[in-house]
């Protein structure tokens, strides 16, 4: 193999030229959508651009994000208060000044892609290499990183790695992605609902019946500007109540998005009575549909089955659009098993420079996951 290289870039306008070309498999790391991360990230998040060279050729892109917890206002609010004081105890003396290897803001093996086959020996080598010059940017600074996360790689990936330098890194799986493999029979909406259950033929009904009154709206750029503030509410309401934050998006960030991207974002509008009472977003990735951020009023959505009938809504835009999967993400595993996305387990790598630290991460870590208990649903036939 040739001499293999990087680069670290801290903005987009001085990417290398050929860098889309490499990135054309991926979305979430081609230009388009690293600007609108440059322009609207969250407030606490700093991202860094890592190309890859062979010679003098860029062969791969990988991105990195560098998080300032102290700037968050909360970590999440759902689990309990005992809980929460030691957690955010933990984060503010021990984790946070965290980077990521990864996009830490989407679930998914995101974190790099390359243009020809090149050996995980080398993928493990440039990864860490990345974060120990990220580091010592920071050092320079006068900030120490404490945490180095590398996020998200299904489990062929993460058995390769470990087989490099990954070996004596810590490894995590935190809750599964969910995945939606849309079935190739399925041509149209009709077919999908045919394919449930009774039980679930039921369920869906009373979804939709539930969701009468509510309008659907495909948001064009000007109607996002327009809502903004009202978007930005109903994300922040959501967010706020996760289980576990380590970011809010800035409130700009979804216009930048539909300005930058633009139908390869879509972003839905519900609205009752003329008033916007949630939204939903996609992101169209090549053969995947990834789901993106979303929100809503805490009363409709109850009254009206409204998160439900977004996940529906998500896969009927799928299927209708010829899509092979969908990405559900991590989080409402039960309910979204229930309209037929699978869990698919995924790991992550993580380490503490404080090396005393370091040798008890598992025993860390394991305390501040949340607890996971779930039934997984089968709705289909």
């Amino acid at each position: 193999m040739e001499k293999i290289s990087f680069k670290i870039y801290n903005s987009v306008k001085d990417l290398p030229s050929l860098w889309d070309a490499v990135a054309q498999s991926n979305v979430f790391l081609q230009t388009s959508y690293l600007s609108v991360l440059e322009r609207s990230a969250p407030v606490n998040m700093e991202c860094f651009y890592i190309g890859i060279f062979e010679n003098s050729e860029i062969i791969g892109v990988s991105l990195a994000q560098y998080l300032d917890l102290n700037k968050l206002e909360s970590f999440g609010e759902r689990d309990k208060s005992f809980k929460i004081a030691i957690r955010n105890f933990i984060f503010k003396n021990f984790a946070s000044h965290t980077l990521f290897l990864g996009n830490n803001m989407i679930t998914g093996q995101n974190g790099y892609v390359f243009s020809k086959e090149i050996d995980f020996n080398h993928i493990s080598e440039i990864l860490l290499q990345s974060a120990d010059e990220i580091t010592l940017y920071f050092k320079k600074k006068g900030i120490s990183i404490h945490l180095v996360s590398f996020k998200d790689f299904y489990d062929h990936c993460s058995l390769e790695l470990k087989k490099y330098r990954f070996s004596n890194i810590y490894e995590f799986n935190t809750q599964p992605n969910m995945i939606f493999y849309l079935q190739d029979n399925w041509k149209s909406w009709d077919d999908y609902v045919a394919a449930l259950s009774k039980k679930y033929r039921d369920q869906f009904k009373r979804a939709r019946k539930k969701n009468d009154g509510i309008q659907v709206k495909n948001l064009t750029y000007e109607e996002v500007l327009k809502n903004e503030e009202q978007i930005y509410e109903l994300y922040h309401y959501v967010a706020k109540n996760a289980p576990f934050n380590t970011f809010f998006l800035s409130k700009n960030h979804f216009s930048t998005l539909k300005g930058q991207c633009g139908n390869r974002f879509q972003i839905f509008g519900y609205f009752l009575n003329e008033e916007l009472v949630g939204f939903h977003t996609l992101l169209l990735n090549n053969e995947t549909l990834e789901t993106y951020f979303l929100g809503y009023n805490e009363h409709i959505q109850k009254e009206n089955m409204l998160y439900l009938n977004m996940l529906y809504n998500m896969t009927e835009y799928g299927i209708e659009n010829g899509f092979k999967r969908i990405i559900f993400g991590r989080t409402a595993l039960e309910i979204k098993s229930s309209i037929g996305a699978t869990p698919v387990q995924m790991s992550g790598f993580i380490y503490h420079n404080n090396k005393l630290i370091n040798r008890f991460i598992g025993r860390i870590f394991k305390n501040l996951e949340p607890e996971l208990h779930w039934q997984q649903r089968h709705p289909f036939k």
